[in-house]
């Protein structure tokens, strides 16, 4: 936040001043803004009438570095170097950072050969100390290196480029437009899942009355088998009953014949014909 607050502080004065100048007397502000090591935004003083009223003119090159810096490449520069004023020290350190950002834009994920050919590095250690402390250090990316992958990781970004906008305004709608269909869809699927919460605490609800009617069923219907075989038992000659009769002691019955029957001599044979009757008149219970 401090960067953003200091860089919107130099580009409000180099506005008001950029206001002030016309024609050549811009060259000089020019040089002095695109070596600034606060400044990383040009767009505002592009912006500026003074500034614009340059195009066209023989000091257009003002414009046309401001550009430069504002949107294009230490390779873009490199292709119109001879058109271009001859760049400071601090001015290539600042246009080979602001290729870093460009760079970003389209990947986030850099990997070291493509750094070193963009600019103009000659070896890993020089990239690394220019990522380091010209570029993270000096607070316009956030990243880190991976010198496993011999790759760079940041995200960070600089001015849009004319007409860049209309795409950038385009996406931010699309993810609108997607956002709010997902927000749809999501209160949709909330709504589903109250209503399934609803129907599923019903079910458990009559599940639960259900069984609440089947146990007291259960209930009932011992509580009348129980009182049936109460009866049972209870009722004289039942099974109580017929229990005890099983388990009382038996009285035995011995049938003995009188001496009279029984006496009779050993060669005697008793008479077919003897009156069954008399055997048994004679016949008494042994007690």
């Amino acid at each position: 936040m401090e960067i953003e607050q200091k860089q919107e502080e130099v580009i409000d004065h180099y506005v008001k001043q950029a206001s002030s100048l016309y024609g050549s007397t811009l060259g000089p502000l020019v040089a002095e803004v695109t070596s600034h090591p606060a400044l990383f935004a040009f767009s505002e003083i592009i912006a500026v009438p003074n500034v614009l009223q340059l195009e066209g003119t023989g000091n257009s090159v003002y414009l046309d570095v401001l550009r430069l810096f504002a949107h294009g490449t230490w390779s873009d520069y490199k292709s119109d170097a001879s058109r271009l004023p001859h760049l400071v020290p601090d001015q290539v350190l600042k246009l080979k950072q602001l290729t870093v950002l460009t760079l970003a834009e389209t990947n986030k994920v850099l990997p070291y050969h493509q750094l070193m050919q963009e600019l103009d590095v000659i070896n890993v250690r020089e990239l690394e100390d220019f990522l380091i402390n010209g570029c993270m250090y000096a607070g316009i990316i956030r990243g880190k290196l991976d010198q496993l992958r011999k790759c760079f990781e940041f995200a960070a970004g600089r001015d849009p480029r004319p007409g860049q906008l209309g795409s950038t305004i385009q996406t931010l709608s699309n993810w609108l437009d997607t956002s709010s269909n997902l927000l749809i869809s999501i209160q949709e699927k909330m709504k589903w899942a109250d209503t399934m919460t609803e129907v599923a605490k019903e079910h458990k609800k009559e599940v639960g009355n259900r069984v609440e009617e089947v146990k007291k069923s259960i209930s009932i219907k011992a509580d009348i088998d129980f009182q049936g075989h109460e009866e049972i038992y209870s009722e004289p000659g039942g099974v109580m009953d017929y229990e005890e009769d099983r388990s009382r002691p038996k009285r035995s019955v011995d049938i003995s014949f009188s001496e009279t029957t029984m006496s009779l001599h050993s060669n005697a044979i008793i008479d077919r014909k003897w009156p069954m009757a008399h055997l048994v008149k004679n016949i008494r219970p042994c007690t």
